[in-house]
């Protein structure tokens, strides 16, 4: 759901296609209300392309790397061939989970007789500090019942809905393991590249065999949940993100990194 009119430079955005040209194309923004934006031809792939509609077909899903905003004129341009195909994997996998949990949230809303944009506005400061998403209060709902919901200030009848909706529509997994993140940076961009360092955890994620959820527990301090049908599983994985959180933190040249399994 967004709550900004226009996305910042840099930032991998979901979009639509709708109109393919010779010269380019035109897609909207998902995440934006459907805002149109413009890919031009020359930032749709990396090679040389004799027909762009080989690569591009109306009413696509892609997701593009934002280059330029005009802020005074409300446009923007993006780009396709800047787009990494491990960013394209995790920013899908990001929206699949919005998608999700913004779905099972209308459900609750219903329930309750509440307009959804109040609802979400209620829990949306609860969400990234205390569940890393909104599909977050749903697994956790669902794991540790509505109490987990209402220790965090959410209101009795509201936890009791979520809960309800989160028994119906969400399959529990027996092992969860969690690791810490530390990471200090003094860059100026330091906040993209810890994104982008934490980002690299989504890559173990396995459709619904593996589920890995990230969230701050307050910086420079990260959590990073893995959810698997065994603990083995869960072990391997929560390893193997930690290895790569580390490796690549230590690439961008990070003041202090390391990671560890907590209770």
């Amino acid at each position: 759901m967004p709550r900004k009119r226009l996305p910042r430079v840099g930032e991998l955005v979901v979009a639509t296609v709708k109109q393919v040209f010779d010269y380019g194309a035109y897609v909207t923004l998902d995440e934006y209300n459907d805002l149109e934006a413009y890919l031009p031809w020359s930032e749709v792939a990396s090679r040389w392309v004799r027909n762009i509609r080989s690569v591009l077909r109306e009413n696509q899903k892609i997701v593009v790397k934002v280059i330029r905003v005009n802020r005074k004129r409300g446009t923007v341009d993006v780009s396709l061939k800047k787009v990494m195909d491990s960013e394209r994997r995790q920013k899908m996998l990001m929206y699949k989970r919005l998608k999700k949990g913004e779905n099972l949230l209308k459900l609750v809303a219903e329930q309750l007789g509440m307009d959804y944009d109040k609802l979400y506005d209620m829990l949306e400061p609860k969400i990234q500090r205390h569940f890393g998403d909104l599909l977050g209060v749903f697994e956790d709902a669902a794991l540790k019942g509505k109490e987990i919901l209402t220790k965090v200030g959410i209101p009795e009848d509201v936890a009791e809905a979520i809960y309800e909706v989160a028994k119906t529509h969400i399959k529990i997994k027996p092992a969860m393991l969690r690791g810490m993140a530390v990471l200090q940076t003094l860059d100026p961009e330091g906040v993209d590249k810890i994104r982008r360092v934490l980002m690299h955890a989504y890559d173990f994620m396995k459709g619904d065999e593996i589920r890995v959820r990230v969230y701050t527990v307050g910086a420079p301090k990260y959590m990073i949940e893995v959810t698997a049908y065994d603990y083995k599983t869960a072990g391997k994985t929560l390893e193997a993100i930690g290895k790569k959180i580390t490796e690549e933190a230590k690439r961008e040249g990070f003041r202090m990194y390391q990671f560890q399994q907590v209770e």
